[in-house]
């Protein structure tokens, strides 16, 4: 399975982004996997944003997005999107898209957020921040 996030850039106080990850080697129609956005500044600890799991009809999100990060998916395309609204000057990060195998319900967001449950990573893609 591979990962390969894209639509990092540069977005200005109050915009908006969407990030794609593409999928390659398993179906993201298939049963049984979690999927995760995170994102990481430099010197600090990656942050979950949002994640599901293929088992239950749930999106989660890390309190400081909810509201402001949407999360879907085309299954025909193999692709996650990430939308992120109303940008803060503190979504500067990179960006990165994570899975693994299983089956997860009523884990809870603090429970799906956590990286060491993901074991596939894309490389990440970066976003500024501009006033």
């Amino acid at each position: 399975v591979q990962l390969v996030e894209s639509g990092g850039g540069s977005v200005q106080v109050g915009g908006s982004l969407t990030l794609s990850c593409e999928v390659s080697g398993f179906a993201l129609d298939e049963d049984n996997y979690i999927f995760a956005w995170f994102r990481q500044v430099p010197g600090k600890e990656r942050e979950g944003v949002s994640a599901f799991s293929s088992s239950e009809n749930r999106i989660y999100y890390e309190a400081s997005v909810k509201g402001r990060v949407s999360v879907s998916r085309n299954d025909a395309k193999n692709i996650v999107y990430l939308q992120l609204n109303s940008v803060k000057h503190e979504d500067a990060a990179t960006y990165a898209c994570a899975m693994n195998g299983g089956i997860a319900i009523g884990n809870g967001a603090r429970a799906m957020l956590r990286p060491e449950r993901y074991r596939v990573w894309g490389q990440g893609t970066r976003v500024t921040v501009s006033s």
